[in-house]
């Protein structure tokens, strides 16, 4: 109880000396040992995290999903409706300068009851799922093998490719460079000459077909930039401290990785209802399922603009969710504040590296436990164009290993072809991660169903499941449920340690293990290990 008091007269004193040099400050006494996880995706692989780690939720989402929460292994919980700052110290959390009200109190004594707690509380899971189709088959995306130059035919060999070569049908995404323009959401007439037989042909071959957007619009069309510009629906340029957005009518221009173009104003109803009347315009006249939402990250929207609904940059990026919300097919990267919702949030893309690879479980940890539940990892041996080019540097192991990690989380996504780059036993053993997918897909799905009904990870650290064994930092391998130890190979060679918490596991091929300890396992190029509880 001493000590408790101490603790508590030395926060209240920060606190006081924080605000007398003009900062709201809030201090959060940490247990010994107590580690802490927060809504920061793309550092994922930093948590728990490190004495000196900070933060700032406002405006820098690096370029994937943030969710305004903080949870301990103890229990402990922070929320805010606003972004907020945090930084971490030996034994404390520090809360600076808050946007927003900070909500923080204590849930239980362990990280599942603080995630439980908060999920039902502040992001609550809707009931709804987004489409089964992304837990029960691999996704497959075009912009690995056809890059800036979708076209037709080519998008068709690689949809007869798939089936050609054993794989089963699932979502096929359509990426960037399909349309005319950015903003300009049709078909390019020149690359797609006939895009209604197109699609009838994917979906007589049995997959569901996206087509990547964005909330760009080009500058260079003329007629279509007038029209959003007498709506007001972009965002206004601010030049002084004078301006207003009643003041201006002055779009300004964005630089992004495609250059530089105008961006609609989430908060403006002309800008969605805009937006909304393209994506059913698709739906309708072709037959389109769904899209790949790209873009909206916060640094978009810098503060030089100004909103008709004087928005912050994270609630432009929770807008543009929120749009997803009406299609079953549905892909995010940048998120804001959306946990529990029937929506596909894919991790950053990654390098083909295998330092890259050993991310992609720490991510998907902090996904599930801030409420994005139906992850994505990135594509399956990366994402980057510039690390497949001319197919210099490809390894073959790498394209394996990514495939076996994605294959028991909750999706797994293939852009580059693995039967154009690989030879005949490394596509074998590609195969065989399918196919385990497939025979765990019902589980997968069911998994997924729970997470829609009460917000609960599909996937889990092993601090979630076995709370103050020591696990905290263990990134390596996953829970798949409760009972489904997922250890697959992160590093090049055959040869890795596995930690069994307690009881009896039955691994993969068949052998028992005593749990509490750590084991040396083998792990040849086709084996995805696996332990099961029992």
């Amino acid at each position: 109880m001493k000590k408790k008091m101490i603790i508590g007269i030395a926060a209240l004193l920060s606190n006081f000396v924080g605000q007398l040099f003009g900062q709201n400050v809030l201090e959060l006494p940490l247990q010994q040992g107590e580690k802490v996880w927060a809504g920061v995706v793309r550092e994922g692989e930093m948590a728990p995290y490190d004495a000196g780690y900070s933060i700032d939720f406002y405006g820098d989402n690096k370029a994937n999903q943030m969710q305004p929460l903080m949870l301990t292994s103890a229990g402990q919980y922070v929320w805010s409706e606003n972004p907020f700052r945090f930084e971490i110290q030996t034994d404390k959390i520090r809360l600076i300068d808050p946007y927003g009200t900070l909500t923080t109190g204590k849930a239980g004594k362990t990280l599942a009851e603080a995630q439980r707690y908060v999920s039902q509380r502040f992001f609550k899971a809707s009931g709804f799922l987004p489409d089964t189709l992304f837990f029960t088959a691999p996704q497959y995306n075009t912009w690995i093998e056809l890059n800036y130059h979708q076209n037709q035919a080519d998008v068709l060999k690689y949809a007869h490719a798939i089936i050609d070569n054993g794989l089963p049908a699932g979502v096929f995404m359509i990426d960037d460079t399909w349309q005319e323009d950015y903003g300009v959401w049709d078909f390019h007439p020149g690359r797609f000459p006939q895009p209604k037989a197109m699609i009838d042909e994917l979906h007589g071959l049995g997959f569901k077909v996206m087509v990547w957007i964005c909330p760009f619009v080009s500058a260079d069309q003329k007629l279509l930039w007038y029209e959003l510009k007498g709506k007001k629906a972009f965002l206004q340029e601010k030049k002084t401290a004078a301006d207003t957005y009643e003041t201006v009518d002055n779009p300004i221009m964005i630089p992004w990785w495609n250059g530089v173009s105008a961006e609609l104003d989430l908060s403006s109803s002309e800008a969605v209802d805009w937006l909304n009347r393209q994506l059913d315009r698709l739906v309708a006249d072709y037959g389109i399922d769904g899209f790949k939402f790209d873009a909206a990250d916060f640094g978009f929207y810098p503060n030089n603009s100004l909103s008709k609904g004087n928005i912050t940059p994270n609630e432009q990026s929770e807008r543009y969710a929120r749009i997803g919300l009406r299609f079953p097919f549905n892909e995010y990267r940048a998120c804001w504040k959306m946990g529990g919702q029937p929506l596909v949030q894919r991790l950053q893309d990654k390098a083909h590296s295998w330092e890259d690879l050993r991310v992609l479980i720490p991510q998907i940890i902090v996904q599930g436990l801030v409420g994005y539940t139906f992850c994505c990892p990135d594509m399956i041996g990366g994402g980057w164009l510039s690390t497949f080019e001319n197919d210099a540097n490809i390894d073959q192991d790498l394209i394996v290993r990514s495939a076996q990690c994605s294959a028991l989380l909750p999706m797994m996504q293939f852009s580059v072809a693995p039967w154009r780059i690989l030879d005949a036993t490394h596509f074998a053993a590609v195969q065989q991660a399918v196919a385990l997918r497939t025979r765990f897909a019902p589980l997968i799905l069911q998994l997924a169903h729970t997470s829609a009904q009460i917000g609960e990870p599909i996937v889990k650290n092993m601090e979630f499941v076995f709370p103050h064994c020591g696990y905290e930092k263990i990134t390596d391998q996953f829970m798949l449920g409760d009972s489904i130890l997922v250890a697959p190979m992160l590093d090049s060679g055959t040869v890795r340690q596995v930690v069994l918490p307690a009881g009896k596991w039955r691994s993969d091929d068949g052998k028992i293990y005593k749990g509490g300890k750590t084991y040396t396992i083998t792990v040849p190029l086709n084996r995805l290990p696996y332990f099961v509880l029992v």
